[in-house]
C-alpha cells in the first residue's frame, strides 16, 4: 500500500511538475507582456539604406522611414525603443536569435520568409527596379545576360535568379557598395526598392551618369516581421498601424520621407488596411 500511495505521490508531483512548466514556457511565449515589463522594445532596422534607415551625419542617431514608425510602435506599448543596425541578411538571425523583438527594416512579405516569421500588415508598398549607367538599354529583358549587383537577403537578389537565370548575380551587403560595383564597372545594373534606389541616386555626386528602369522587377509589400507564435504582440504592431492610418499619423510619416519637398518623391499610392 505504502509503495501504491507513494506511486501516486510521484504523479501527482510530475503533473503539478508538468502544469508548472507548461506555465512558465506560457508565460516566456508571450513576448509582448516581456517587453512590457522590460519597458524596451528592440527593433531591427536599417543604418545605411535611406530613406528607411540611415545615420545622420549630424546627430549620429539612426533616422528614416522605418525608424518614425518604429517610434510610434514603441511609444504605442509604453516603452523606450532601442534600436539594432542591421543589413537585409541579418533581419531574420536577429528576430530568432532573441536580439531583437520586432524587425522594422524594410521587408518584404514572402511566403519563405512567413515560414519562419510572422508578418504584420502592410505598411509600405514598393517595387524592385534597377540602377544603370545613362547610356544602358531601357527594357528589363536586355539584362537577361547581364552582371547584375544586389544586396544579399533581399527578395530582390532572389527575383533576378528566378527571372533571369542566365545573368551573373553579385550580392553585396549594402546598397552603397552595390552602387560603387556599378561605378567600377563590375556589375552592369543593380536592382533594389524603387524607393531606396531613388534615394540613393539622389544623394550621389555622380547621379547623371545614372538612370532608373521605368519597369519593375517586382511588387512588394513590407510589413513588421515578429517572432512566430507571437499573436499578442504581433496584434498589438497591427492595431497601432491602423491606427496611424486612421489618425493620419501614417501618412505624415509617408510625406516626411517621400512628400514632394523630400529627396525621393513619390505619391502614396497606398493606405494599411486591415487583412481581408
Amino acid at each position: 500500500m505504502a509503495r501504491l500511495v507513494s506511486g501516486k505521490a510521484s504523479l501527482a508531483a510530475w503533473v503539478l511538475l508538468s502544469i508548472s512548466g507548461v506555465a512558465s514556457f506560457a508565460a516566456h511565449a508571450d513576448q509582448l507582456s516581456d517587453i512590457k515589463k522590460a519597458g524596451v522594445i528592440k527593433v531591427a532596422t536599417f543604418d545605411s539604406n535611406p530613406p528607411f534607415g540611415s545615420v545622420d551625419a549630424k546627430t549620429h542617431d539612426i533616422v528614416g522611414y522605418d525608424v518614425d514608425f518604429a517610434k510610434a510602435l514603441a511609444n504605442s506599448l509604453g516603452v523606450k525603443l532601442q534600436l539594432v543596425a542591421t543589413n537585409p541578411a541579418n533581419r531574420i538571425p536577429l528576430l530568432q536569435s532573441g536580439k531583437a523583438d520586432i524587425i522594422v527594416a524594410d521587408i518584404t512579405i514572402t511566403p519563405e520568409r512567413a515560414k519562419v516569421v510572422d508578418f504584420s500588415i502592410p505598411y509600405f508598398v514598393t517595387g524592385q527596379q534597377f540602377l544603370v549607367p545613362v547610356g544602358s538599354p531601357d527594357k528589363l529583358d536586355e539584362y537577361a545576360t547581364a552582371r547584375i549587383g544586389a544586396v544579399k537577403g533581399t527578395t530582390g537578389e532572389q527575383e533576378l535568379h528566378t527571372r533571369f537565370p542566365k545573368s551573373r548575380v553579385l550580392s553585396y551587403d549594402d546598397i552603397p557598395l552595390a552602387l560603387s560595383a556599378l561605378r567600377n564597372g563590375n556589375v552592369q545594373a543593380i536592382t533594389q526598392d524603387s524607393t531606396i534606389l531613388a534615394g540613393l541616386l539622389d544623394g550621389a555626386p555622380d547621379k547623371a551618369k545614372y538612370k532608373v528602369l521605368p519597369d519593375l522587377l517586382s511588387k512588394e509589400e513590407i510589413g513588421v516581421g515578429v517572432k512566430k507564435g507571437e499573436t499578442n504582440l504581433l496584434k498589438a504592431v497591427n492595431d497601432e498601424l491602423l491606427s496611424l492610418e486612421k489618425s493620419g499619423e501614417a501618412t505624415t510619416i509617408y510625406n516626411n520621407w517621400f512628400g514632394p519637398q523630400t529627396k525621393s518623391p513619390q505619391p502614396r499610392l497606398f493606405t494599411i488596411q486591415a487583412k481581408s
